[in-house]
């Protein structure tokens, strides 16, 4: 079994990020003991995307939006992500 390098204390995140950026990890972490977990209550990251929808489309969005006691936006990005994973699922 190959010994593995002790890895550094790190005084913040940017530390973090640039070992990492220039070490290989293999050298630091035995990845075959390495176990899935699932983190519940994470926020995703997320960006602003500048979209123009025609006005009578998002008057209809609010409707629906309003109708499920949701923001519209949100009603947008959920129709969104369900379909984005129908088509992957479908190619």
């Amino acid at each position: 079994m190959k010994k593995l390098k002790k890895t550094p204390e790190f005084k913040n995140e940017q530390e973090v990020s640039d070992f990492w950026a220039t070490h290989d990890s293999t050298e630091y972490i035995d990845w075959s003991k390495g176990k899935k977990v699932v983190f519940q209550n994470l926020k995703p990251s997320s960006r602003a995307v500048p979209i123009r929808f025609p006005n009578y489309l998002i008057e209809r969005l609010k409707l629906l939006a309003n109708r499920r006691h949701v923001p519209y936006q949100s009603l947008i990005k959920m129709f969104l992500s369900e379909r984005v994973v129908r088509e992957l699922h479908h190619h």
